[in-house]
């Protein structure tokens, strides 16, 4: 049976908080970036947190590792 492959991609996207809290950066950061107001683009800039569900999900695939 071959070896199972990491969450590495999952890994990169992410950061945890000592108390187990799941950091993302903020989506459309690549382009058109121009068009935007200052006030929008310092808030894409943020780091948020991911939802509940979706982080009880993500810790529950990195122990898995």
């Amino acid at each position: 049976m071959p070896k199972l492959k990491t969450k590495k991609a999952l890994i990169k996207k992410i950061k945890l908080t000592k108390k187990k809290k799941v950091l993302r950066r903020k989506t459309g950061q690549n382009h058109f970036n121009s068009k935007e107001t200052g006030k929008f683009g310092r808030e894409k800039k943020r780091i948020v947190r991911l939802s509940q569900p979706d982080e009880k999900n993500v810790l529950k695939a990195l122990t898995n590792l």
